[in-house]
């Protein structure tokens, strides 16, 4: 087999490092198995995800069964399941494990919900949670990414999951409402129709902010919206719509 060959550049990223420079040497990577892909992917749940408290079973069982190396660009493939953010192209990243973990445990997910992702990227995020969901609808607003990202999708078997390429801003309100929506960019506040677009008890989870951003949780009852901060986070910007509204 023929080694491949790796290399890190300067990068946008998402999770908890945003625009860190990651640099690496290239260097020579010989190809993995898929069995070692898998012990990698264990790995990284045990020490990166279940070691910083995340517990709920239909997450971290997704986040065995998704072979991330396969969302990542073929030549971060020996990083893929390290405890980092790696980029995908287009200043765009796809996140570090336990964020994503973090993120989905947030949901309270219990397996027969419709949900909103905002973002798709490359797609990790969106067979995270089609592992566990009915049915996932998602957007990403640079239409390379949604195309690719609906190839792979639909290659991995992923039935479930509903692709489109365009502004998330405004969510996909023919589909509403939805169980959970979740956001993976950064708007400058919560997008006032993603919660327009929750069911009654739905929650919604959104990094909010430019530099400074906060994690935040947001549960709808009623006609009420209860927030809730989880954590400080560095995300990239959600752009389009998102940059020209004022709250």
């Amino acid at each position: 087999m023929k080694a491949a060959w790796i290399f890190l550049g300067a990068a946008v990223c998402c999770g908890t490092a945003c625009r860190q420079s990651m640099k690496r040497e290239l260097i020579p990577m010989e190809p993995k198995s898929a069995d070692a892909f898998a012990t990698e992917r264990n790995r990284m749940v045990q020490e990166q995800i279940i070691a910083r408290g995340v517990r709920d079973t239909l997450v971290l069982n997704a986040m065995r069964r998704v072979p991330r190396h396969r969302y990542v660009p073929d030549a971060m493939r020996s990083y893929a399941y390290e405890d980092e953010p790696l980029p995908i192209g287009h200043n765009q990243t796809i996140s570090q494990p336990y964020i994503v973990a973090f993120m989905t445990e947030a949901l309270s997910l219990r397996g027969d919900e419709t949900v909103l992702e905002i973002g798709t990227g490359s797609g990790y995020q969106a067979a995270v949670l089609a592992e566990i969901v009915r049915a996932v609808y998602t957007i990403e607003i640079v239409e390379p990414l949604a195309a690719a990202a609906e190839r792979l999708l639909k290659a991995e078997g992923y039935t479930n999951v509903h692709c489109r390429a365009g502004d998330g801003y405004r969510g996909w309100p023919e589909q509403a409402p939805f169980d959970a929506v979740i956001v993976t960019a950064a708007p400058k506040h919560v997008p006032e129709p993603l919660v327009q677009q929750l069911k009654n008890g739905g929650r919604l989870v959104v990094p909010v902010g430019e530099w400074s951003q906060e994690l935040i949780l947001l549960i709808r009852e009623g006609e009420t919206v209860r927030e809730k901060r989880l954590l400080p986070v560095r995300f990239v910007p959600m752009t389009g719509e998102a940059e020209r509204q004022k709250k």
